[in-house]
């Protein structure tokens, strides 16, 4: 075959590789549209099994996942809005009690339910991603509220931290410290107030100080007033710190972070990635990949990120129904939709760089 004949089979290849991954994300998209979204209240049902769904609608953290899914998407498709929605139901968990206003964990108007700080957090981290990318007030906005509303969490019991949710003082985890270092030096970098940086480094010495494993990894919870520590150990906790040591190089240009941020990854490739896959929790994960794709936009090297890759292959191979519906067993959630299409996605922005 002469050379033009093989530049076009090659093209036709690629053509052909990028209608697929395009299509494969809108199935998903399409399927949480039909399958988990009820147009007449706004709202989505957490799996697609009746009898497993706990309340009518679903808990605030499957739209955690959402919300930064779609955010994934408009960088793929900016001119396509599919952030505003998911941000429309979420106000539909707005609740203004004191100390500040925030988000429940479930539907306002059906209840008054617990605030977790992470559920902002992860909304609030969306939000500034979609302000950089976008500029309209109305993401930065939404984040800053929820950065106020975190750190009412905050307090010096244990030394500080921030608790994992408002009405339980009895534990401060990985999950609510880690998405507030990254929340606090997201607003540093477009704000350039010390304080935010203050803070982010407050609450990324404690958790390194409390909840770090000798090997890099991160515990889950330390509990008050005890101090124990809850040795548990999940993929996203690692996730964010991991993000968090390399945004704090980048924003400081002290190399010790970004030192820290290798040993983390290589601590966490051996510590989660086991017999050619990660973990079974696909949110947990997707954060995990966050902070690979972070450190990959300063050092460059892909051996992280094609795991992802080679993973996520296997799970559309493996994992999924003949509707397309995602998820290790027979009934599917809508967490693991929205946190597949975020990797899907991710994955397609990275397309040709890994």
């Amino acid at each position: 075959m002469k050379k033009p004949a093989l530049l076009l089979a090659a093209l036709l290849s690629l053509n052909v590789t990028c209608r697929a991954q395009t299509e494969r994300l809108h199935h998903i998209h399409q399927n949480i549209k039909n399958v988990f979204y009820e147009p007449a209240t706004g709202l989505y049902k957490e799996t697609n099994d009746a009898a497993r769904n706990e309340k009518p609608h679903s808990y605030l953290w499957p739209l955690c996942a959402l919300v930064q899914a779609a955010n994934e998407m408009e960088v793929l498709e900016p001119k396509v809005s599919y952030l505003k929605p998911v941000l429309q139901t979420i106000q539909q968990y707005y609740n203004t009690n004191p100390p500040a206003p925030g988000y429940q964990a479930y539907v306002t108007k059906e209840m008054t339910d617990t605030r977790f700080y992470d559920d902002n957090q992860w909304i609030a981290i969306a939000c500034l991603d979609a302000y950089e990318r976008t500029k309209q007030k109305s993401y930065l906005d939404t984040a800053e509220l929820i950065y106020k509303f975190m750190l009412t969490g905050y307090d010096q019991q244990g030394g500080g931290g921030i608790y994992w949710k408002e009405d339980d003082k009895t534990t401060k985890n990985t999950c609510s410290n880690g998405p507030g270092v990254l929340i606090a030096l997201q607003l540093y970098k477009l704000k350039k107030n010390p304080k935010n940086l203050q803070t982010a480094l407050e609450l990324y010495r404690w958790t390194n100080q409390h909840l770090q494993a000798p090997s890099g990894v991160y515990y889950d919870a330390v509990k008050l007033p005890s101090m124990k520590i809850d040795s548990a150990i999940y993929t996203y906790n690692t996730g964010t710190m991991l993000q968090s040591s390399v945004l704090l190089y980048k924003l400081t240009k002290e190399e010790h972070y970004l030192k820290e941020a290798k040993r983390v990854a290589e601590a966490a490739k051996k510590h989660f990635f086991r017999k050619n896959r990660f973990p079974e929790n696909y949110w947990f994960n997707v954060v995990l990949m966050r902070g690979y794709s972070e450190l990959f936009s300063v050092d460059h090297d892909p051996q992280y990120l094609r795991l992802f890759a080679r993973d996520a292959e296997r799970i559309w191979q493996e994992e999924k129904d003949q509707q397309h519906l995602i998820g290790p067993r027979k009934w599917k959630s809508l967490i693991d939709q929205s946190a597949m299409l975020e990797m899907y996605a991710r994955l397609e922005a990275l397309k040709g760089k890994i």
